[in-house]
């Protein structure tokens, strides 16, 4: 089975600005190119279907084990086995903690990686996909915009990889101490712009870039979750923690802390492809823009977005949308226009969202850790909320995993600050303090950072 990649905006007709493509493209072309000519997010024709004793075969076999089994799904007609193989292997040499909290419900803690966050899984693997397709003698540009975690994620999983070259953009006031001091000091291969603006404004700016046809000669790809190559390898760790929790083919309830909605979209991929999930928890920071739209039909993006603790989820209008309106019968573009509304009864059918303040955040964080002696820190205790409060209305018992997204410890101050507690660091941040370096101030004006561009890209190896 060939599995082809279509646009988003394919459908897009008499839209100013907008030449809808309505192409198909292979995987490994839009892992380079990163988004559609047209500006919409690449989907792929056809999602492939895990036989579920295979599912349950995994049971107690490694994390690899699991990323390869998807990564064949998807990639097999593209990459030979013992490629695969090997990404997933070298991508993925970390535990996947499964804690179990009470009864039938377990936080899933994605933060053991090299930057202690969950960007990390998709960050290593997409890196290690991209090695294998660059075209030979040229140099690939990966632009990246970041609410916190994203950007060292990929920093550090693209950091000294040959002939490819990472821009990171960043809101300078919105990302925490330890998450400045990470993206500003990877080096090498990797530089940090430090933008005056949100995160959308940033992510704004990167998409421009893309469609810009100035740029067009710098192999400029993407390394946020508008890019394929970032929601695939994210489909994984919900088929494997089902693997190792369910019994006797129950279904499962998965609560997903969401932002820029590619982790959820994971699930919602995991989901058409067999797994057992009975309903996908999308709970927001106070960003509300999705959580409205489920209640009432009618979508409005949240500009500019609100800043909240839980910061990697400072996101007005989340990219992914585009795929989950896609998914559903639905389009909308990068402005957060709505051209064509979804099937709103089945969302609603499968989804579930609801809006999270600072203070139920706070809240969340001290109730877990004195009932249960469970420590979350932001967006993890968004993702508990939105748990606790699905269980409002369907209290039936069933497994239950919340995904806890980042170490507590990159929030030092908000975890001391609650709990008194000085949370260890993991060995992966140890040595974060004594590196140098420095990001590069950047206004949010699109010709400033288009001759920033021009003037520091590099084309050939």
């Amino acid at each position: 089975m060939s599995i082809r990649y279509y646009s988003t905006n394919r459908n897009l007709k008499n839209v100013p600005g907008i030449i809808s493509f309505t192409g198909k493209v292979s995987f490994k072309e839009a892992l380079l190119k990163g988004q559609a000519s047209d500006e919409g997010l690449f989907m792929p024709d056809t999602i492939p279907q895990l036989a579920f004793k295979n599912i349950q075969n995994l049971q107690g076999k490694s994390y690899s084990e699991t990323a390869l089994l998807v990564a064949k799904a998807f990639l097999a007609d593209e990459f030979p086995t013992e490629i695969l193989k090997k990404i997933v292997e070298d991508s993925y040499n970390y535990p996947v903690l499964l804690e179990k909290v009470r009864a039938k419900t377990y936080v899933m803690r994605l933060d053991q990686g090299p930057t202690a966050s969950f960007k990390d899984f998709a960050a290593r693997m997409m890196a290690r996909l991209m090695s294998n397709c660059r075209p030979k003698g040229e140099r690939l540009n990966i632009l990246v915009a970041t609410s916190g975690d994203t950007g060292s994620a990929v920093g550090e999983a693209f950091k000294g990889v040959e002939s490819i070259d990472v821009t990171i953009l960043y809101p300078e006031a919105e990302v925490s101490s330890m998450q400045k001091k990470q993206l500003d000091t990877i080096g090498g291969n990797v530089q940090a712009l430090s933008v005056d603006g949100k995160f959308d404004d940033c992510q704004n700016l990167v998409k421009q870039a893309f469609s810009d046809s100035d740029l067009a000669g710098f192999n400029l790809t993407s390394a946020n979750s508008i890019n394929f190559g970032r929601i695939l390898p994210q489909i994984i760790y919900y088929v494997y923690a089902y693997a190792q929790l369910a019994e006797n083919e129950e279904q499962a309830i998965f609560s997903v802390p969401s932002g820029n909605f590619g982790d959820a979209l994971g699930c919602e991929y995991a989901r058409r492809m067999g797994l057992p999930v009975a309903k996908l928890v999308m709970p927001t920071n106070e960003n509300d823009e999705f959580p409205l739209y489920l209640a009432t039909g009618n979508y409005k993006k949240v500009s500019p977005s609100r800043a909240c603790i839980s910061n990697a989820m400072n996101v007005g209008h989340p990219s992914n949308l585009a795929r989950f309106f896609d998914l559903y019968g639905g389009t909308v573009d990068r402005t957060g226009e709505v051209h064509q509304y979804p099937d709103l009864e089945e969302m609603r059918r499968h989804i579930f969202s609801v809006s999270v303040t600072d203070e139920q955040t706070r809240a969340t964080i001290k109730s877990v850790y004195e009932r249960y002696k469970v420590i979350l820190e932001q967006h993890g205790a968004v993702g508990w909320t939105g748990l606790e409060a699905y269980f409002k209305i369907a209290p039936e018992q069933k497994l239950a995993i919340c995904l806890e997204t980042a170490h507590p410890a990159k929030f030092p101050e908000e975890i001391e600050k609650l709990l008194g507690l000085t949370i260890p660091v993991p060995e992966s941040m140890k040595n974060i303090g004594a590196r140098k370096g420095s990001a590069v101030a950047m206004s949010n004006d699109y010709n400033n950072f288009k001759n920033y561009l021009l003037k520091n890209l590099k084309i050939k190896e």
